[in-house]
């Protein structure tokens, strides 16, 4: 049957074999790639894992943060929204669920910025226990041996040294009391004298 001039057959579809679907193309290429060569591209299960086991460690360690640092950190509002939902939810069921979104978010976001604040606080603290050790064994020394506070005005010669050996005197007299007539007032005045000349890394 010849078809009418004024009723133009409709163009056939095109060809099931000629649709490439992205996916497919993707697969088509890999399929010409060498065994060995798709093994090292490809990441491996235990490496998906430690990363997954990662990102929920540092999802656990940012909701830990003050809100200050939380709210300067470059995120998502979603992410910073759920962060801060986290903080509000009691139940461990709630925070468990919170957590996995969290952790889902994060994905999409830049990890690199909350990495470097969560380190930033785990250095300030560690910064600030290695100080109280060190106020620790220098109050030990000034109370038990006299040169002490020698070496201690040379290595801080800004030091008030009337008000050191005042407060070391007070400290002595205190510790040579029996155990229940210590006030301890003069222990701890002499701490926070040591921790408030102690320098500053910021200085």
């Amino acid at each position: 049957m010849i078809p009418s001039p004024y009723h133009p057959e409709a163009p056939s579809p095109m060809p099931v074999d000629e649709i490439i679907d992205p996916d497919d193309e993707a697969e088509a290429g890999s399929s010409n790639m060498s065994p060995e060569l798709s093994a090292l591209l490809r990441p491996s299960k235990t490496r998906m894992k430690q990363a997954s086991h990662e990102l929920q460690a540092l999802g656990e360690a940012v909701v830990a943060l003050p809100d200050d640092r939380i709210a300067g950190l470059p995120i998502s509002e979603p992410l910073l929204d759920a962060i801060r939902e986290f903080k509000r939810t009691r139940s461990f069921e709630g925070k468990r669920r919170q957590m996995q979104y969290i952790g889902k978010l994060m994905r999409r976001n830049d990890v690199a910025p909350i990495q470097q604040a969560v380190d930033d606080m785990r250095l300030g603290r560690a910064k600030d226990s290695l100080a109280l050790h060190e106020a620790e064994r220098w109050r030990a020394e000034l109370i038990a041996d006299d040169d002490a506070a020698t070496r201690w005005i040379a290595e801080n010669p800004q030091t008030d040294v009337q008000q050191l050996r005042s407060l070391i005197r007070a400290a002595r007299k205190d510790a040579s009391l029996v155990p229940e007539k210590r006030s301890g007032r003069a222990y701890r005045e002499l701490f926070q004298f040591i921790k408030q000349q102690q320098p500053s890394d910021d200085a």
